[in-house]
């Protein structure tokens, strides 16, 4: 089935997570994704040996690529990537601030030569602010918003969140903007020259308790799995396992009360009636629920739950991920073998995308060498 992207191509010189979580979402829309690693490869291709022998985090993001060797400073590569970047409708690329525009290929001189192009800069913290030169990696911008001091419980400390969430999001918000700027090109005929900081992604998820302290002169405190602003929203444990309740609303702790506690009239509690009072008294509140639920098991409280329409999540490990019943799965052909993994999110007319092939470093060389040695060539005789 055709991909709605289609004849698009993209050029990217990227590495790590950031970059290729965009472009594997370009990928798996149809567009043709020309993946430029350094000789020795892109660095996440060593991160780990788990799928097959090969890195989980290169088989995840980098499906769907052709994959070529450059040298930029070498002539005939740099002339290679010029004329990959002249057919291209996107480049985007992460390497450390400054470097591409040290080898000829800065946005701004891109733009000028090809108007119709879409660059896509990501770096770790925006341009024009004094951190603009650091490197910057996930754990790292983690740590510097103060995501990693309102992750955790307050005895064990600042936590990472245990994904790296930082990249992932900023390679998805580099994908909406790459997106943006192929519908307004399409309008205006212009491309566009986008800039992305793993920093300012992440600092925009976090207004929530930026605003929270600023306005509200309120420190987020580390609670683990609970809601800083809602009760009860969190962990209780069961005769066999744990459970993590969400209550959203009046009507539904009353429900909870009702059907799940079997006693309504805790629902009328001073302490416990509204939301904020039932926050302010969550020690209590949570030790009269978990008093109640200790004696039920996981299949009879998530029948109540279900019963009464009150949200829930069984707390599961990894292994309990793999077999759950809610996971779907794609096959993806890797050089070693064909692997398993997570779906994309996005159902389109009932159906989810195709994943391309993960490539073996340089696998495309050759191909792309000649194809773009005959576009040369063939230019070179239109002139």
């Amino acid at each position: 089935m055709a991909g709605a992207l289609d004849g698009v191509l993209v050029v990217a010189m990227e590495q790590a997570v950031a970059a290729p979580i965009a472009t594997t979402r370009l990928a798996d829309a149809g567009a043709r994704v020309i993946k430029l690693e350094r000789p020795e490869g892109d660095f996440a291709r060593g991160y780990d040996a788990f799928v097959l022998g090969q890195s989980s985090y290169f088989v995840w993001i980098n499906r769907g690529k052709e994959s070529c060797r450059v040298d930029l400073k070498d002539r005939q590569d740099h002339a290679l990537v010029e004329r990959m970047i002249a057919d291209a409708d996107v480049f985007i690329q992460n390497f450390a601030p400054g470097a591409m525009a040290r080898l000829g290929f800065g946005a701004a001189e891109l733009r000028l030569r090809h108007p119709k192009l879409i660059c896509c800069d990501i770096s770790g913290y925006a341009p024009g602010t004094p951190h603009h030169e650091r490197k910057a990696y996930d754990l790292l911008v983690q740590a510097e918003t103060g995501l990693s001091a309102i992750t955790g419980t307050a005895e064990s400390g600042p936590s990472r969140v245990g994904v790296s969430l930082c990249d992932i999001a900023t390679g998805q918000a580099a994908y909406a903007a790459i997106l943006e700027a192929l519908i307004a090109r399409g309008r205006t005929g212009r491309g566009a020259h986008i800039e992305l900081s793993l920093f300012d992604v992440l600092a925009d998820f976090m207004n929530v308790p930026y605003l929270t302290r600023r306005y509200g002169g309120v420190e987020p405190p580390r609670i683990g799995l609970a809601h800083p602003s809602i009760a009860p929203y969190g962990v209780f444990r069961l005769a066999d396992g744990e459970v993590v309740i969400s209550i959203q609303s009046e009507r539904e702790w009353r429900i909870f009360c009702r059907e799940i506690l079997r006693d309504e009239a805790v629902a009328d509690d001073p302490r416990f009636h509204v939301n904020v009072e039932r926050v302010r008294h969550r020690p209590a509140c949570d030790a009269h629920i978990q008093r109640i639920l200790i004696e039920r098991t996981s299949a009879e409280t998530a029948e109540a739950l279900d019963r009464a329409r009150i949200a829930y999540g069984m707390v599961s490990t990894v292994g309990d991920l793999i077999a759950h019943p809610a996971a779907t799965t794609l096959p993806v052909e890797t050089p070693a073998g064909v692997a398993e993994v997570l779906a994309p999110p996005a159902i389109v007319d009932g159906r989810r995308p195709a994943l391309g092939r993960v490539p073996a470093l340089g696998e495309h060389d050759d191909a792309l060498r000649a194809e773009f040695r005959a576009v040369r060539e063939v230019r070179s005789g239109a002139a």
